[in-house]
């Protein structure tokens, strides 16, 4: 019978599948039969396909010199064609149909040669000549034209295969047995490969007398082959790129099958035959025991096993092997142990280099208090020190392997490289961690790079520079935001889109002064916390409270629009300062004057909308406690010219366009004592301007420690120029507003003024407000003593009119208690401020200060201040302020005239 190999199971089915109905075939496995179609069962003479499964195909189809025949369970016979197809691996098809009147065999084969790739030819040795299908033909692309087609296909074979066919004849002719012969050729000008299978037919004589055969296109069933040639070589080479040999070790003879790059990596030659003692021979006589009973564990329970350990290669060098090993005692030749074995001698060499290297380092940094990481040229870490596992709350086998993606804070881009700067980590508890970077480039010695990296935790450092901050613009006492935060948000909202909705309210507490002179700064400041949190709850959203100073309260509207506009919030600000906050068990009862203004045009500024709205506050002061002001155009045109002369004013400070004048303060001889520096304006349209026209622009635009600087410069220059009356120097008085002892800068800059203008201490009197000398810091007094002790005296001005004064008299750190005007008035006319000018006289006595009187305009005033015991006088009934030049000349005249 004829056999062909089928080149794939797709191509079978569609053979089987294009044959005709009278067609049969069956399908076999190991010779007997598993499947078949109706057309070979009624070959087979049965009633159905099911009835040949399990038959043999020899006891189905036969095969003798008249041909092949099915066999039929009558003991009759059908003579047929047949085709064998072999599946790789898999079960063979049969095709047969009834012969038909020539040796070619049946019509119905001949679309399952085409569909197979399948040409088939017989050669009469008798005749000399050979006869090809029509399939082959196709197959080949031959012509049928002509004598010579067998020359034609000939020439059709490649050059090196045509000994082979020469070989190939001759054996068919010298057959003495039936068996067939196979020759694989190659075409001579493309891939394709055919398979020729031929079969000797003897005559009675025993010669052969003809011979028969089938070709077929098997490129396709070669491609899988050379793949899989292809496959083995790439594993070939993979094993020698990773230095890995494969073994299989057969436990019940000993015997080993090493591959080729196993034999290299023991530095055998793969000739030498393996067993299993022989291979322990290898072994380093130091790890030649554990490892025998390793591998006889496998053997044993047949679990998996991987080791390490040494061998000694004929040269005698040494090399450290990794091996795994599995069971596959399922075998039918008996237990077999396969398994790998790959070198990684350099691999462990350059690991125990890096152990070292690590070594060192855990070493060098263990001690370091900061973070260290070494870190691969991926950015994953290596090591660490136990500062930086302390620092992310992670053990170094957690850490070991993380990149600084994973290791980074959300809030930090976590595909920033490793560089130098700031980055923020990221703790096991998710917590940030900002810290300072320094990174160095660095080269292992296998030549790998990696990354040193120091993290410096400046998280408190920040946060403390948070703290700064939230301080410089927030208000120590309330928390609330300050003028600079008043400052950076105005200026955001009046550049944005909706610049035109700003509006901003100026509160001020009505009569806090009575406040803090009645119950004291502390009760002042638990007033000031409570109306800052009344603000805070109730106030609309969108809106901001922030407190600029003292008493001094803003309130910033994002939009106006949205609460209502700006009356109704000016209203409902009014109504929330208007309350009673209980403060050292009094109840009391409060109100702020609130002026609000909104930007005028494009142009308005922050510091434009401050001015519009504390000048809206001052008109609403002006009507009476507890009222509300619009800034309108009169009001912002007042704002406008304040803050032109506020310009003036910063520009004569600045060029000492301004000028003193002195007032005397005498004793009760008329004796000058010393003499009050008063400052003066000649400004140049508005002519000569006194303290009360322009401080108030000098205090809103925060001028008023500048000119006290200025004053107290100056004054003590001129003092420096006063001549000697009756053998003694004449004292110079310095009223302070804006430079007070509570000032940090206070003592420096009064000690540098003084010492710069040769002035003796001794001659220097600084006068302040009450309020100035009341709850100041320990450290504040001690400056104070410290320039008292120097020589300094201190004055408190105005005093009496506070409504606890004299309980406090006596722990004002003052030499001098000047008596204020208002009291100096009513004497001789109204009994109880002369009362109080003597109990102030009384006590200043008391408690070892000099007493002076100020705004004395009368003889009676200075008859009855001489009479309780004043020690100095001032005041127009002796002489009003005057220029320098005319103070000099009035110091030449002796002592100035006053009531007998």
């Amino acid at each position: 019978m004829a056999e062909l190999v089928e080149p794939a199971g797709p191509a079978r089915e569609s053979v089987t599948d294009s044959l005709p109905a009278e067609a049969g075939w069956v399908r076999c496995s190991d010779g007997l039969v598993v499947q078949a179609n109706l057309g070979a069962a009624t070959l087979a003479g049965v009633h159905s396909p099911e009835e040949l499964i399990g038959q043999s195909l020899a006891g189905l189809l036969a095969e003798d010199t008249a041909g092949q025949r099915v066999l039929r369970p009558d003991g009759t016979s059908v003579e047929v064609t047949a085709l064998r197809l072999h599946d790789d691996g898999g079960p063979a098809t049969v095709v047969f149909a009834p012969a038909v009147n020539g040796r070619f065999g049946a019509d119905e084969l001949i679309e399952a040669q085409r569909v197979s790739r399948l040409g088939s030819f017989v050669h009469e040795v008798a005749e000399g000549r050979t006869y090809y299908s029509e399939t082959l033909y196709d197959l080949l692309g031959a012509s049928l034209d002509g004598d010579d087609a067998e020359a034609q296909l000939l020439f059709r074979t490649h050059p090196e295969d045509l000994p082979t066919v020469v070989e190939f004849r001759e054996r068919l002719m010298e057959a003495r047995e039936d068996e067939p012969i196979e020759l694989e050729l190659r075409e001579r000008e493309s891939d394709r490969v055919f398979s020729v299978r031929a079969q000797p037919v003897f005559d009675d004589e025993g010669a052969v007398y003809r011979v028969r055969g089938v070709v077929q296109d098997i490129t396709n069933l070669r491609v899988p082959d050379r793949q899989r040639g292809l496959d083995r070589r790439l594993f070939e080479d993979a094993q020698r790129v990773a230095l890995l040999g494969t073994w299989a070790w057969n436990t019940a003879t000993g015997d080993c099958v090493w591959s080729t790059m196993l034999y290299e990596l023991f530095g055998v030659e793969p000739r030498t035959s393996m067993t299993y003692d022989g291979y322990l021979e290898f072994v380093h006589p130091d790890d030649r025991a554990w490892v025998d009973r390793t591998w006889r564990q496998l053997a044993e329970n047949g679990d998996p096993v991987v080791c390490e350990y040494r061998i000694v290669r004929p040269d005698g060098s040494v090399r450290v092997f990794r091996c795994r090993g599995a069971s596959f005692a399922g075998r039918k030749d008996g237990p077999v142990m396969v398994g790998t074995a790959q070198d990684v001698t350099e691999q462990r060499s350059t690991e125990s280099r890096m152990q070292r290297s690590s070594q060192r380092f855990t070493d060098l940094v263990a001690i370091t208090p900061v973070g260290i990481g070494l870190f691969d040229a991926g950015e994953r870490l290596v090591d660490a020190n136990d500062a930086l596992c302390r620092l992310l709350g992670m053990d170094l086998e957690r850490l070991r392997g993380m990149t600084a993606e994973r290791l980074t804070h959300p809030d930090h881009d976590p595909a920033a490289r490793l560089e130098a700067g700031q980055r923020v980590l990221m703790t096991a508890a998710g917590e940030p961690v900002y810290c300072e970077l320094n990174v160095v480039s660095s080269v292992a010695d296998d030549g790998r790079r990696f990354w040193l990296v120091v993290f410096q935790d400046v998280t408190e450092r920040l946060r403390a520079a948070e703290l700064l901050r939230h301080q410089a613009t927030h208000d120590d006492l309330t928390g609330l935001p300050g003028r600079a935060a008043v400052n950076e948000l105005l200026a955001e909202l009046l550049t944005g889109p909706d610049a035109k909705d700003v509006a901003l309210l100026f509160c001020d507490v009505d009569n806090f002064k009575r406040v803090n002179d009645s119950l004291g700064h502390d009760a002042g400041d638990e007033l000031l916390i409570a109306l800052a949190r009344r603000l805070e709850d109730g106030l609309p959203d969108g809106c901001t409270a922030a407190r600029m100073s003292g008493d001094e309260y803003v309130v910033i509207c994002r939009d106006q629009t949205k609460v209502g506009g700006v009356d109704e919030l000016a209203n409902k600000v009014a109504h929330l300062f208007r309350t009673a906050v209980p403060v050292r068990d009094q109840l009391l009862r409060v109100s702020a004057s609130v002026g609000a203004a909104v930007p005028t045009c494009p142009e308005t500024t922050g510091a434009d909308l401050l001015r519009f709205a504390d000048a809206a506050m001052f008109e609403a002061k002006r009507r009476g406690a507890g009222r509300v002001s619009l800034a309108n155009a009169a009001l912002i045109a007042s704002a406008d010219s304040q803050m032109v002369l506020e310009g003036q004013l910063r520009e004569a400070l600045g060029n000492d366009g301004l000028e003193l004048h002195y007032q005397p303060v005498v004793g009760v001889d008329g004796a000058i004592l010393s003499a009050e520096a008063l400052v003066r304006w000649p400004h140049p349209d508005r002519g000569l301007l006194t303290p009360g026209q322009f401080l108030p622009v000098a205090e809103q635009g925060d001028l008023l420690r500048d000119l006290d600087r200025w004053v107290l410069r100056t004054a003590l220059q001129e003092a420096k120029t006063w001549p000697v009356v009756d053998g003694r120097q004449v004292s110079v008085a310095i009223n302070l507003a804006g430079l007070v002892p509570g000032d940090p800068e206070f003592v420096d800059v009064v000690a540098t003024a003084i010492a710069g203008s040769g002035v003796e201490w001794e001659r220097v009197v600084l006068e302040l407000v009450e309020t100035s000398f009341v709850d100041l810091p320990s450290r504040s007094r001690t400056a104070m003593a410290d320039l008292v002790s120097r020589g300094v005296r201190f004055a408190v001005d105005d005093f009496g009119t506070g409504y606890s004064s004299l309980a406090r008299l006596k722990d004002l750190p003052a030499q001098i208690i000047k008596v204020d005007r208002r009291f100096v008035a009513g004497i001789g006319t109204d009994e109880s401020d002369f009362a109080v000018a003597r109990a102030v006289v009384d006590l200043a006595r008391a408690m070892g200060r000099s007493c002076v009187a100020e705004g004395v305009e009368t003889a009676t005033q200075f008859s009855m201040l001489r009479d309780i015991g004043v020690d100095a006088y001032q005041g127009w009934l002796m002489s009003r302020a005057v220029p320098a030049e005319a103070f000099r000349a009035l110091l030449g005249l002796g002592p100035l005239h006053v009531p007998k």
